[in-house]
């Protein structure tokens, strides 16, 4: 049986970054998530992503840009992964294969919470750059989860997306709080609801 492909949106491929600038934003993705955005100063940037000041600048122009960067870079990681789970594969499968997704990330090494709601923790003004991209991804992923119940002839699959997304939401935070196992355990349960095959 052919199986209907389902698009999921990805943003448009970057060209490849200069090796300094991707240097700049793989320093940044990895201690802004490690260690929160504010703490970490531009100079920490430069030092730890081996470049001049003048570099760094010359490629992001601030730390508010490279903060943004980050975000849109978190986000198109987990667009193509998403994507790729939906490649010759029904909403049933990709829904599962995305829910497998959040719980391999929350038993991840490192694991400290969802970068998204990290990163909205530490700015406030809803109508800031990084909130904004933020709240792209958020409405993305809300849309993304509603598509693929719809596809599977989930009744509301509005509201059911938003529990999932809460869900989600609560699992990432909870698990980084407390203890993975039973928040991940409790996770699934919410996805039964829609996977009921799932043991």
């Amino acid at each position: 049986m052919t199986i209907a492909t389902i698009e999921i949106p990805v943003p448009a491929a970057l060209p490849p970054l200069a090796p300094a600038k991707q240097r700049i934003l793989d320093t940044a993705d990895r201690l802004f998530y490690d260690e929160g955005i504010r703490t970490v100063g531009v100079d920490r940037l430069i030092a730890d992503a081996h470049v001049t000041k003048a570099t760094f600048y010359k490629h992001f122009g601030s730390k508010e840009r490279l903060v943004v960067a980050y975000i849109e870079h978190r986000h198109r990681d987990i667009a193509e992964r998403i994507a790729d789970f939906a490649r010759d594969a029904g909403p049933t499968e990709t829904l599962r294969a995305l829910r497998d997704a959040i719980v391999a990330t929350i038993h991840e090494p490192g694991f400290r919470g969802d970068p998204f709601a990290n990163a909205a923790a530490e700015f406030s003004d809803h109508l800031h750059p990084v909130r904004r991209a933020i709240e792209e991804h958020r409405d993305w992923y809300l849309q993304v989860l509603e598509d693929l119940l719809r596809r599977m002839g989930v009744p509301l699959a509005g509201d059911v997306a938003d529990d999932l997304m809460l869900a989600r939401d609560g699992a990432m935070s909870g698990s980084y709080v407390g203890d993975p196992v039973a928040v991940t355990a409790s996770l699934r349960r919410q996805f039964a609801r829609v996977l009921p095959d799932d043991h």
